[in-house]
């Protein structure tokens, strides 16, 4: 049985650190527990970034060999498309994030494929059904670098346990050897663990899961008793009486 620690799991699964805030992307771009980065456009205003060219450029100036995603903003797919090549362009290790599809729930495969076969690393995002998930196998061409990125956090969310669909998702891809399925979304610790367990190459964590990481492996009993004692500390510091 597998004693799970930060250090077990970085043996089994990339941690990717999903954000958008310089400093902490700074501090993480020299750990060697963090693989790689991720970001969209609802963390990066949560940031208050407000050029996002800008944005992007400090973030490569500080990860110049770590993969790192950034997204389109666009919702056609034209536009789309020019968005990608110019991401692209901005250095090597960049991979496109790409939505499966766009708000009107128009499929973006057909980008996805052009993308690919054009050289563009791409990152195809928001995947939550096994239906997409097909309809990428067969679209992403064999020999494409690229990431599919499947919200398990969110599929888990609807009260469905994502831990079949990723597994699936695994083997599906097996003759993609350069395609690599990520755990979007993890809501907790036992997500990183669940996702080393089915063989996922790659997991994105924020600050605070990150954090967490710390608990894997903790005594129970251990882990019981410091939490009555920061229950008892508060309660003193607070000069409860009764």
């Amino acid at each position: 049985m597998t004693t799970w620690t930060a250090e077990t799991v970085a043996q089994r699964i990339d941690i990717f650190a999903d954000g958008a805030d310089l400093r902490s992307i700074e501090r993480d771009a020299g750990n060697p527990l963090i693989r790689g980065f991720t970001t969209n456009p609802t963390l990066m205003r949560k940031a208050g970034i407000d050029d996002y060219e800008d944005f992007a450029k400090a973030v490569l100036a500080r990860v110049p060999d770590k993969p790192v995603s950034f997204e389109v903003i666009s919702d056609e797919f034209a536009e789309m498309e020019r968005q990608a090549r110019r991401i692209a362009s901005w250095a090597e290790h960049v991979f496109v994030k790409i939505p499966i599809m766009s708000t009107r729930r128009e499929s973006a495969v057909g980008l996805i494929e052009t993308l690919c076969r054009a050289g563009v690393k791409v990152n195809t995002t928001a995947v939550f059904s096994p239906t997409q998930l097909d309809q990428l196998h067969r679209t992403i061409p064999r020999d494409a670098t690229a990431i599919v990125s499947v919200f398990a956090g969110r599929i888990a969310d609807t009260g469905m346990d994502p831990v079949p669909i990723m597994r699936a998702a695994k083997d599906m891809f097996a003759d993609h050897p350069d395609v690599r399925l990520l755990w979007a979304s993890p809501r907790e610790v036992l997500n990183v663990v669940q996702a080393a367990e089915a063989g996922v190459d790659i997991i994105t964590l924020t600050d605070d899961l990150r954090g967490k990481l710390t608990s894997l492996g903790r005594d129970l009993e251990e882990f019981s008793r410091d939490t009555v004692a920061m229950f008892h500390e508060d309660a003193v510091a607070s000069g409860y009486r009764l």
